[in-house]
């Protein structure tokens, strides 16, 4: 007789019931198993999406009618992980209520550890859902933003897509920028209604009173300590503006400390360089400066 070591026998007995296991299939899942699978799995492909993505999985206009979503991603993207508010003027979906808050639905994904708030003059609140609220109310009312920064925080990025009329756009700014902490990211879209008399804007690109003119207004106050005017006092968000980005229909502001300094004082009386003074130069030739040369341009175009 042949004796076999206790390790051989364990081994011929999994073997013998290797080859008696029947295998018992798994049990079919029910319909409700199967919509819970598939929303699972639709969760895990919106986490891995781009803004880009995401704006064309929810059908907003951030990209295809505009192109806003790949500025907003080189923007924001050290926010994606972050914990934070989200404040986004205009739900849209006006005609279409399936279609309302597409924008608030792709913020939703790209940031999921951040509150989404959406202001609009209509009531939304048919889409309010998980971290995503809305509220009603008129984006140049001051009281209804210092109600959704009391309940919901104050908003480190702020989307003005709302009227788009750049005396609201305007007035909006001027209530809620001042209320954001430093290191807040504020954005102003459809910027093209500046120069269309229908929507409030002007057909003059120089005018004042428009969007773009503000934003204008804020690019010159990035500069305010090089200015050499007599009693300057620089402005709130000439000290408060630490970058002014533009793009096509876009603008994405800063804030921060605009206070870094200036060397005016030894520099700013006296031209550097090996090129003729331009001052002098303009002095003893008139004909030839700057001014000159743009009215001579002027009266030459047809």
């Amino acid at each position: 007789m042949v004796s076999l070591s206790p390790r051989r026998v364990v081994s011929a007995v999994r073997r013998r019931r290797a080859t008696t296991e029947v295998v018992v299939p798994a049990p079919e899942q029910t319909p409700e198993q199967r919509r819970r699978e598939r929303r699972r799995e639709r969760r895990r492909r919106l986490r891995t999406m781009s803004l880009t993505e995401l704006a064309e999985e929810f059908g907003t206009d951030k990209w295809g009618v505009h192109h806003y979503t790949p500025h907003y991603e080189r923007h924001l993207e050290h926010l994606r992980r972050r914990e934070f508010t989200l404040l986004e003027i205009g739900v849209g979906g006006y005609t279409r209520r399936k279609r309302s808050g597409a924008s608030l639905k792709m913020w939703r994904w790209f940031f999921p550890r951040a509150r989404i708030v959406g202001l609009d003059i209509e009531d939304k609140s048919f889409i309010d859902q998980g971290p995503i609220v809305t509220y009603q109310g008129d984006q140049t009312d001051p009281e209804v933003f210092h109600r959704i920064f009391a309940e919901q925080g104050v908003p480190m990025v702020v989307v003005d897509d709302g009227s788009h009329v750049p005396a609201h756009v305007r007035a909006t700014f001027g209530i809620v920028f001042p209320l954001l902490p430093d290191g807040a990211i504020y954005c102003i879209e459809d910027t093209q209604t500046s120069y269309w008399p229908a929507w409030g804007g002007q057909l003059d690109p120089r005018a004042r009173g428009t969007s773009m003119d503000m934003v204008k207004d804020l690019v010159d106050g990035l500069n305010h300590e090089e200015l050499l005017v007599e009693g300057y006092e620089p402005t709130y968000t000439d000290t408060h503006v630490r970058a002014v980005h533009c793009y096509h229909n876009l603008v994405v502001i800063e804030k921060g400390d605009n206070r870094e300094g200036t060397n005016k004082d030894t520099s700013s009386g006296h031209f550097h360089g090996s090129s003729p003074d331009p001052a002098l130069a303009a002095a003893s030739n008139p004909a030839a400066s700057p001014e000159a040369s743009l009215e001579e341009t002027a009266e030459e175009a047809p």
